[in-house]
């Protein structure tokens, strides 16, 4: 019996619309746990890690966290995983929708997506039935509705589905489920290249555990822990953007107008300390969590209820585009809901044509709109042209990077990314570790692949401390350890909001549900043997050592605040990534040494 485990992986074939249920192998599972672990493997065994992003020859791959459908707080995440069509390398973003819950419900541990569906269709999922339905009706319709329509016709399933944007392969379209999102490295235009609207899932099974009564006590345990803990109020009551003021005027690493700056005079607005009294009704959580960190935000200049303003979109439609309207970031984030676009992407994209239109290199004529930082209409525009691919927005729509490089005249100097991702709301001239973790986090410029800003803004996390978030030195081994850590939370499907209070201390939890405790070491190299996979997949699918590299912005000194004069050298760059190589056992270029491969017993896939 595996218990904790849905029990199968289901491989649908849209090409067909025949699905194949596969037995989970119990091996495989203690290997890789879930999530992220079950991703990493079928990526570099399901398929061609050269193939073209947006062919059928893509797959993608759905994966809940071990512990998502179980009794275990904050345990709701569900990663899904495929090349990106942003970068070209290895993508995987985390959502916290019950679409994981769904699937380990109705059997299944790993849902894998491949080939391309003659006309738009969606796929349904009722426990063993399997279908490939007519979507057609549904194209052109936003996330929300095309869930509410398929509900309409399928009654209770849960659906994750994509908007317009990626219909239109915008190459960071996003998969919405619930209102929360599969935001990062273009999922949805993944989705959209299959001709795949959605993803409908109804089950019926309950997952079993080897211990229930000690799972619903460690439950018990871990509310009473969280509701006390020192965060939860601060969370309740203004979000995950709780710390913007401390980022911005204590850290001076909040960045604004394209990472021209790191701090935001202008910022009062967007700050959740004035807008959540004022706009926010009610609070929202993700499944299984104790800590409701979203919420439900009334508009009053634009009509309508929305999810509330997370940290990362007040920076990237807010400090990033000079927007210090609430409403008009709260709006523009809706419409990326809506259409299906990672807010994240879309603010790096407006923010960079905002830089080189105030720089005169392109002008209104060929944007469209008068594009001045600080301009909200103009951005709410934006995002209807990149939505649609109507004019600039044609451009924009395939990221800062490729953008860049067909608007030419030194327009790469303000195009703000690493390996094609653009940067979370973390400026790294002040958070030299973070810089780091941007170059060798396998989605490109990510915050969440290491969670290190947390350790580098404090000196102290978990087995760190006395860490300088100033200094270069001794980066390695910080970062590919808190990588490992990371990729633990998302096999397990934790959320990393709880990482202060569960550190690695599963073991409990983990003899609760499956029967197998595990220590915190064995959980560690788990971790590197899930993110030495991804680093696998990339080097398949042709990362080099010069594609780690820091955009030209963080070379530049920021110009005031508590971090002015601080900034990344090219040596320092280069010393940070030599230093992580060896930390991890990679040779000087960021090849895995076959020790390495052996010791976390992978060396199948690199032959």
């Amino acid at each position: 019996m595996m218990w904790g485990y849905g029990g199968n992986v289901l491989v649908v074939d849209l090409s067909t619309g025949e699905g194949k249920k596969i037995p989970l192998d119990e091996k495989l599972a203690s290997k890789y746990l879930g999530g992220d672990g079950f991703g990493a493997y079928y990526m570099n065994t399901m398929m061609d890690a050269s193939v073209d992003a947006l062919s059928p020859d893509n797959i993608l791959v759905i994966a809940p966290g071990l512990f998502t459908a179980t009794p275990i707080p904050t345990a709701g995440k569900t990663a899904f995983f495929a090349k990106s069509p942003l970068t070209n390398g290895w993508n995987e973003s985390v959502m916290g929708g019950r679409i994981g819950v769904a699937m380990k419900q109705a059997g299944y541990d790993v849902l894998i997506i491949k080939g391309r569906a003659e006309k738009m269709s969606y796929l349904l999922i009722r426990n063993n039935e399997i279908a490939v339905k007519n979507a057609e009706h549904l194209k052109g319709e936003t996330t929300r509705k095309t869930a509410e329509e398929i509900k309409k016709d399928e009654g209770d399933v849960v659906v994750a589905s994509i908007g317009i944007a990626g219909e239109k392969m915008v190459k960071y379209a996003c998969i919405d489920c619930e209102e929360r999102q599969a935001g990062r490295g273009g999922i949805g235009a993944v989705m959209g290249s299959k001709n795949l609207k959605a993803i409908a899932i109804f089950g019926s099974n309950d997952i079993e555990m080897a211990k229930p009564e000690k799972a619903y006590e460690l439950m018990a345990k871990y509310y009473e822990i969280m509701i006390n803990h020192p965060s939860f109020e601060d969370d309740g009551k203004y979000g995950t953007g709780e710390f913007l003021e401390w980022m911005n005027k204590e850290r001076g690493t909040f960045p604004t107008r394209n990472w021209r700056e790191g701090v935001f005079d202008e910022r009062k607005e967007i700050d959740p300390y004035y807008w959540a009294p004022k706009y926010a009704i009610k609070n929202k959580a993700c499944i299984q969590c104790v800590k409701p960190c979203g919420k439900a935000f009334v508009l009053q200049k634009f009509e309508g209820m929305l999810d509330g303003v997370e940290y990362e979109t007040l920076y990237s439609l807010g400090s990033n585009c000079g927007v210090a309207s609430i409403e008009h970031v709260a709006k523009a984030n809706e419409l990326c809901d809506l259409y299906g676009m990672d807010t994240i992407s879309t603010g790096g994209a407006i923010g960079f044509i905002m830089d080189l239109y105030e720089n005169g290199i392109v002008g209104k004529e060929e944007v469209g709109v008068d594009a001045r930082f600080g301009n909200g209409e103009a951005m709410l525009e934006l995002i209807e042209k990149i939505a649609r691919r109507e004019g600039i927005g044609d451009v924009l729509a395939e990221g800062v990077k490729k953008a860049a490089e067909k608007i030419g005249n030194d327009a790469e100097k303000y195009a703000v990314h690493v390996r094609g991702m653009e940067p979370p709301a973390y400026d790294v001239r002040g958070i030299k570790g973070m810089a780091l973790a941007f170059m060798t986090s396998p989605r490109g410029a990510c915050h969440l692949r290491s969670g290190a800003y947390a350790l580098e803004l404090t000196g102290k996390f978990w087995k760190f401390e006395g860490v300088d978030r100033f200094s270069s030195k001794n980066k390695g081994n910080e970062i590919a350890s808190m990588e490992n850590f990371m990729a633990v939370y998302d096999a397990l499907g934790v959320c990393k909001f709880s990482r202060g209070i569960f550190l690695l201390n599963f073991d409990e939890m983990l003899d609760a549900i499956t029967g197998k405790p595990l220590s915190e070491g064995q959980l560690e190299k788990i971790g590197e043997r899930i993110h030495n996979l991804k680093h696998i997949f990339n080097l398949k699918a042709g990362w080099k050592k010069e594609d780690a590299k820091l955009p030209h912005k963080v070379h530049q000194p920021i110009p005031e605040g508590v971090s002015k004069g601080s900034y990344v050298s090219v040596e320092e760059e280069r010393e940070m990534l030599e230093d992580y190589f060896q930390a991890r056992g990679w040779d000087r270029n960021g090849i895995p040494t076959r020790k390495k491969l052996e010791e976390l017993e992978i060396e199948e896939f690199m032959k």
